[in-house]
C-alpha cells in the first residue's frame, strides 16, 4: 500500500512523508532522501520500484521545515529555489526527520538503510556518519565531498558519473584518499542526476541500470 502520511520529529516538527510497502515478503527498509526538488513523482517512483523488490520505503519531505508541500519544477526557477533551501537547511534537523522516518518503518522492516539523490545524497552520507542506519547509498551527493573528515559508521556505497559537475572527479578523488573505506562506483558518460528517468537530458539508462543492480546487491547483503 502506498500513501502519504504525517510524522512528528522529537522537536515537535510535523512533516509529510510518502511510504510504499511491498505486497510480498519484506527484506528491509529504506529511508529515501529527496533531491532538492521535493518528494515528487520521480522520488515516489523510486520508492515504488524499491518496494517492488521487497523493501518498505519512506521518503520524508525534508523541506517541510521551510515550505510545506514543496514540489519544484526541473527548470531554472526550481533549481534556484532548491539551492536556496539547501543552503538554508540544517542537516542535524534533517537527520532528526530521517530518524523519525526510520523509526516509523523499523518494526516491520528490521534493518533500515538510507538512500538518496543529489541533496539527499549528502543527507545519506551524513546519515552514515552521524546517524543510526544499517547501510547508506548516496547517489551523487551534491555537498558530500564537503564532509570527508567524518568516518562512516555503516557500510556505504556511492554512485557518481564522471561528467558530474556538482560532484566533479577531483573532489571524488580527494574524498577517496581521506575515506578509502567508502566504496565509490564511477559511471562513464553519466551526468549529475543520471538516475532520474524524468529528466531526459540527464538520464543515462545504462548507468542507472548498473547502479540499481549494484545497489540491490548491496542492500541484500547489508540488510539481510
Amino acid at each position: 500500500m502506498n500513501e502519504d502520511i504525517y510524522l512528528k520529529a522529537p522537536d515537535g516538527h510535523e512533516f509529510s512523508a510518502y511510504i510504499s510497502r511491498p505486497t510480498g515478503p519484506i527484506f528491509g527498509g529504506i529511508v529515501v532522501a529527496m533531491e532538492m526538488y521535493g518528494v515528487n513523482s520521480y522520488l515516489r517512483g523510486v520508492c515504488d520500484r524499491f518496494s517492488s523488490e521487497g523493501y518498505i520505503c519512506i521518503a520524508p519531505a525534508f523541506f517541510d521545515r521551510h515550505e510545506k508541500f514543496l514540489n519544484l519544477p526541473y527548470d531554472e526557477n526550481g533549481s534556484k529555489r532548491g539551492k536556496e533551501l539547501s543552503r538554508a537547511n540544517n542537516f542535524d534537523l534533517t537527520l532528526e526527520d530521517a530518524h523519525t522516518a526510520r523509526d516509523f518503518i523499523k518494526t516491520d522492516a528490521g534493518k533500515v538503510a538510507i538512500l538518496g539523490y543529489c541533496f539527499g545524497g549528502t543527507v545519506s552520507w551524513l546519515g552514515s556518519c552521524r546517524g543510526d542506519f544499517d547501510a547508506s547509498v548516496p547517489y551523487y551527493g551534491s555537498n558530500m565531498c564537503d564532509y570527508p573528515d567524518e568516518p562512516a559508521r555503516c557500510p556505504t556505497l556511492c554512485h557518481v558519473g564522471d561528467l558530474d559537475t556538482a560532484v566533479p572527479p577531483d573532489q571524488v578523488s580527494m574524498f577517496k584518499k581521506k575515506r578509502p573505506e567508502v566504496n565509490w562506483c564511477l559511471y562513464n558518460g553519466a551526468m549529475h542526476g543520471f538516475d532520474n528517468w524524468t529528466r531526459h537530458e540527464r538520464y543515462h539508462q545504462e548507468a542507472a541500470d548498473l547502479a540499481r543492480t549494484r545497489t540491490l546487491e548491496f542492500l541484500a547483503r547489508e540488510l539481510a
